[in-house]
């Protein structure tokens, strides 16, 4: 049987569009982030859309596939005289089914790309391919189903299931079994999960569907065929799980796969390839920022190397007295990255600073190194409650008064500001 008469035949034919039209639901409810917030990261962009979907995608593989055995089986083609292989007769009423399945994966991720002007890239591959593969295990999984079950009765019964069980694993604790479902979470810039983070999941499914269909073999004795299935699949079951159960939330993956661009001396500055434009200019003015705050005495830092750690993703390097590791991506693009560092420079004694002395000497410092504007714009994003309202006047016309003070009387001021204690809250 030729692919588009199994396609005009099947239940895809009736399926098809009410999965589409779900699939498009999904997506345009779970993408809600606007493209520009990815940065042109491909990985993320791929796996964003994707988090609502897998379990879709499954359940749609296993139920048809339930459906379709059922079919062949209600016009009892297995106990007709064997013309063709039974797989490929399997193959050709699965194709459509795992066809649609992958419609369900690779789409959403085709439309986000398009919108944000990405090119997709190998590491943006690893997960949807890997869905691809457990599309292909659901479906098998399913036709086992449908042989020995009533299709009327199984296939809805599937559907629900397989969607309940996957996507629900994403709330649910030890953190093995998300890890072992296929639902793959979201993936951080710079971030590219592991290659045991994708296969995981095919072992665990792939390993039961493998075990299905050496069971199904016409060949040899049954009761071999029984113990080679049960082995394969319950070493794929343990496998994935003892590969696992030790996971934290975030699974194994990587950090730092952007490319870096570097620029200057005291402080050299790296920051990621997508903001090669701009390094230069932040780089000088970070470097002239805190030679004005180490020249008043705000300061003595005086890092070798400044690097963006957004691309570390969730595996933070930490930081050294003379190489800091900041989130600088957002900043750089808003013009506030400048300022950013000089708050890092500024050590304060006490833990806990009084609001009005920390405030009074982040405007101070923005205010010697020309970041007034953008220590404004980060009052504005806290909000302008009474009580900073009033914090913030109060703020001002210290700093104005200190202002008007001899270069020297600002340096004691600034030092006294800096080791002030104890730290009240107001």
């Amino acid at each position: 049987m030729k692919f588009s008469t199994s396609l005009r035949s099947g239940s895809v034919r009736w399926a098809g569009p009410a999965v589409i039209l779900l699939t498009l639901l999904y997506y345009v409810v779970g993408e809600t982030a606007p493209p520009s917030s990815y940065y042109h990261y491909a990985p993320s962009i791929v796996a964003e859309p994707l988090k609502t979907l897998y379990a879709l995608a499954y359940a749609t593989a296993a139920a048809l596939s339930c459906w379709e055995s059922g079919r062949l089986r209600a016009a009892r083609v297995w106990a007709l005289a064997p013309a063709r292989s039974r797989y490929r007769i399997a193959a050709n009423a699965l194709a459509p089914v795992i066809a649609l399945s992958w419609v369900v994966v690779l789409v959403p991720p085709a439309v986000s790309l398009a919108r944000a002007a990405t090119p997709p890239t190998l590491d943006s591959l690893r997960l949807p391919l890997a869905a691809l593969v457990l599309c292909v295990a659901h479906a098998v999984l399913g036709f086992a189903v449908g042989c020995v079950l009533p299709r009327v009765i199984a296939t809805p019964i599937l559907a629900v299931a397989d969607w309940i069980i996957i996507a629900f694993t994403r709330s649910v604790l030890p953190y093995w079994p998300r890890h072992v479902s296929g639902q793959y979470g979201s993936v951080g810039y710079g971030e590219v999960p592991d290659l045991v983070t994708a296969v995981v999941p095919v072992l665990l499914a792939g390993g039961i569907a493998l075990g299905l269909v050496v069971l199904w073999l016409p060949v040899g004795l049954r009761a071999l065929r029984v113990v080679v299935a049960a082995a394969i699949a319950v070493g794929g079951v343990l496998g994935a799980y003892r590969t696992a159960a030790d996971w934290p939330a975030t699974p194994p993956l990587t950090g730092g796969n952007v490319a870096m661009v570097c620029e200057g001396t005291a402080p050299r500055m790296c920051l990621p390839e997508l903001n090669a434009d701009r390094l230069p200019q932040v780089q000088r003015d970070t470097a002239t920022a805190l030679r004005v705050l180490r020249a008043s005495g705000a300061t003595s830092a005086a890092p070798r190397l400044i690097t963006d750690s957004y691309a570390d993703g969730r595996r933070q390097k930490p930081s050294t007295d003379t190489e800091w590791r900041m989130v600088l991506m957002g900043p750089v693009q808003n013009g506030s990255a400048v300022y950013q560092i000089v708050v890092r420079s500024l050590h304060f004694r006490c833990a806990n600073v009084d609001a009005i002395a920390a405030h009074s000497a982040w405007l101070w410092a923005a205010m010697e190194t020309g970041q007034e504007d953008a220590y404004q714009k980060r009052r504005a994003q806290e909000g302008r409650d009474p009580l900073s309202v009033r914090l913030e006047r109060r703020v001002r016309l210290d700093v104005a008064r200190v202002r008007l003070q001899p270069e020297a009387e600002q340096t004691k001021w600034i030092k006294r500001t800096l080791a002030s204690c104890p730290a009240r809250s107001s």
